[in-house]
Order: structure tokens, then C-alpha cells, then sequence
């Protein structure tokens, strides 16, 4: 029977566990034999007990290293990579091109390494998008956060002391993550704006109650799978020509955009800023790669002339019980592609699998991490 070894995250700051209860249940169902570590889920709200339930087995951290299948959030260290048997597999948010040491570690030891967000954006792979599942936390969180940062409340008030006006909240990039943030905010009672390249947004955005600021688009300003492109220097000037005027009105500007593989394009310069009042929130979602916003600073809170810029890199993790429950899924949803009956039936003619599959067999499968590790001599 196929061993899945749930781990108890390392890295700091995060809470959230790649397992929960109920899809320990059903991993079971799949013929699978499930050990959980001991307080994987402890800061997620789910206990050791609530595992042991389901009909997990509660272990200590060395037993990754006689499991056939590891399952976590995060990329392991490299120490951690290590120790895992040849011929297993590691399931995880791998983003290489920033754990070199780890993908290092993982082609040596000849595991097979599956990067989740890999998933290609077709509809038999939607119930295992962790991007769109962690994103829809992240842009929830990004509202929240602002809002108690912001020294004035989001909704329209009719009080015996007078009128509160409602906040003016502006969102850059309208994926997944700007929706939830539009759609979080117009539950609070603000006034919401968006903008994003990709004309297809202006309806999105307007269903949600918000008003879609048009920048114009350039030509292909989207990709095949529905992510935005990046857009030339010329563009990204015009665009913010059009958004200044809309920035300094806002209380709260959330940014939210990303090039896959790529540093986050810079949407809002320190000139633009300086025109946003004394007080105003801005949550950069992006700062993790570089941010959107000129100013910001990855893992940070900073005051720019009296502008509070939050540069959180894991706003999922402060929500992490949904979070955790989310991604949980998204994950059984994906070993139900090749695991069938307590066994592994991994087949890289799968589409899925392919997109998904990093290392395999002692070969690195992703070009660009293969470049860097030849950069580095190994």
C-alpha cells in the first residue's frame, strides 16, 4: 500500500497543512495509507485527535523517509529533500526558480518532484488549481487587512454624529485574487474600483458592483491560460498616466499582479504614490515577487509618507483553517489522476502530469530551472 507522509510545515510564518481531516478520509478511499506528523494541523485549528479520527496515523518527522509520498505546502529545505527514499514523490508549491538547493537535492535523490502550481488551466484540472484556491484566500485577506489598517471605516454611515463617507478602494489586476478583493470590499460597503489589461476583466469587475477603470489593452495582453501578459514600457507609462488620478482618491489600493516565472511588473511608482492622502492602505499582494508597488518591501509594513504599504507575502496562511481546507482539496483532487486502488499509476503522457511534473527519474523537466542550475555548475 502506498504511504502518504503529511508533514508539519517548516518554513516560518506558515500555518496552513496540505492535509485535513476530511481528505485524509478520502485518500483512504483511494486505497492509500495516510501518516499525518504529529501537530501538522495544530495551527490551522485541526488537532492530532480530529486526524487520528479520520483514520490517519500520528508520526514523528523522520518517517518522511520511508514514505512513497510526500504532500506539503511549501518547498522542503534542502536537508529535508534528502531524506526522502529514491522513487518517491513530493507534492508541494515548489516555485524552483527560488529553491534551487532544494530542486538540487530532489533530482539527486531522483524523487519525483510536482509542483502544483504548475496545473495547466483547463477544466478537468479547476478542482486542482491551488492558484485560484490560495488566491481567493489572499484576496479576501488583502480587504481585511486594510481595513483594519485604514483609520476610517468601509461603509456609508448615517449616524447622530453625521454622514460617514464610504471608503474608496482601487484594485490592480483582476485575476482571481483582484475578484475576491473587489467582491470582499463591496461586502464592506465600499466604493470599489479595478483595472487590469485584459478587456474580458471590465464585465467581471462590473458583476461584482465595481467600476472598471480602461487603461486600454495591448495586443496580447493575455496568455493561453488566462494569466496576463507582460506589457511593454510604453504601455505601462500610459497606463499609469490613467491611474494617478484614480490612485490619489483612493483610501485603499490593493495590487495584485503577476507574470508567471517572472518579477511582478511595477504599476504604481513612488511618484504616483506620493499623490495618495496621509492615512491611505496600500496591500502590494505582489511584494513576494518584487512588487507591484515602488516602495514596498517583501514580508514588511512600512509608512511612506503617511501611506501604510503592507507587503505580506502569505495572506492565505492568515486565514489558514479555509486555506488549509481549500488547497487540502485541490490536492486529492490531483492524486485521484494517478492513484488508483492503493497504487501509483504515474503516466507523463497524462497532461496533467506532464505540466505538472519538475524532476522525474534524476532529470530536471523545467527549462528555466535547468538554465539556472547549469549557470551554477551543477
Amino acid at each position: 500500500m502506498v504511504v502518504i507522509f503529511v508533514p508539519k510545515e517548516s518554513a516560518a510564518g506558515e500555518t496552513r497543512v496540505a492535509a485535513v481531516p476530511e481528505t485524509v478520509k478520502g485518500m483512504q478511499k483511494l486505497g492509500l495509507s495516510v501518516q499525518v506528523e504529529r501537530g501538522a494541523g495544530a495551527a490551522a485549528g485541526f488537532l492530532d485527535a480530529d486526524y487520528e479520527a479520520a483514520g490517519a496515523t500520528l508520526v514523528d518527522a523522520a518517517a518522511r523517509g520511508t514514505a512513497d509520498m510526500v504532500i506539503g505546502i511549501q518547498t522542503p529545505p534542502p536537508d529535508l529533500c534528502q531524506r526522502q527514499k529514491a522513487g518517491s514523490y513530493v507534492v508541494c508549491t515548489l516555485m524552483p526558480g527560488m529553491n534551487l538547493p532544494s530542486i538540487r537535492a530532489l533530482r539527486d535523490g531522483k524523487v519525483t518532484t510536482i509542483g502544483m502550481e504548475f496545473m495547466p488551466r483547463i477544466t478537468r484540472a479547476q478542482k486542482m488549481d491551488i492558484l485560484s484556491s490560495q488566491a481567493t484566500c489572499g484576496g479576501y485577506q488583502a480587504v481585511l487587512l486594510a481595513a483594519v489598517y485604514l483609520p476610517k471605516m468601509f461603509p456609508l454611515m448615517m449616524t447622530a454624529a453625521g454622514t460617514l463617507t464610504p471608503a474608496r478602494v482601487l484594485v490592480l489586476g483582476v485575476g482571481v485574487a483582484g475578484l475576491q478583493a473587489i467582491s470582499t470590499a463591496r461586502k464592506l460597503g465600499a466604493i470599489v474600483e479595478a483595472n487590469d489589461i485584459r478587456p474580458a476583466c471590465k464585465e467581471q469587475v462590473e458583476s461584482l458592483g465595481g467600476k472598471f477603470v480602461d487603461t486600454g489593452a495591448p495586443p496580447d495582453a493575455e496568455t493561453k491560460g488566462g494569466y496576463a501578459r507582460e506589457t511593454s514600457a510604453e504601455f505601462l507609462k500610459k497606463q499609469r498616466e490613467i491611474l494617478t488620478a484614480h490612485i490619489t482618491q483612493a483610501d485603499v489600493l490593493i495590487t495584485t499582479a503577476l507574470v508567471p516565472g517572472k518579477k511582478a511588473p511595477v504599476l504604481v511608482t513612488a511618484e504616483m504614490r506620493k499623490g495618495m492622502k496621509p492615512g491611505s492602505v496600500i496591500v502590494d499582494m505582489a511584494a513576494g515577487q518584487g512588487g507591484n508597488v515602488e516602495g514596498s518591501v517583501s514580508g514588511q509594513r512600512v509608512v511612506v509618507d503617511g501611506v501604510t504599504i503592507l507587503g505580506d507575502t502569505n495572506l492565505p496562511a492568515q486565514v489558514a483553517a479555509d486555506a488549509s481546507r481549500m488547497y487540502a482539496r485541490n490536492v486529492l483532487a490531483f492524486l485521484g489522476e494517478f492513484c488508483k486502488a492503493g497504487e501509483v499509476k504515474f503516466d507523463l503522457k497524462n497532461e496533467i502530469l506532464s505540466a505538472v511534473t519538475i524532476v522525474h527519474d534524476g532529470q530536471v523537466r523545467h527549462e528555466p530551472t535547468t538554465q539556472a542550475l547549469a549557470a551554477q555548475g551543477s
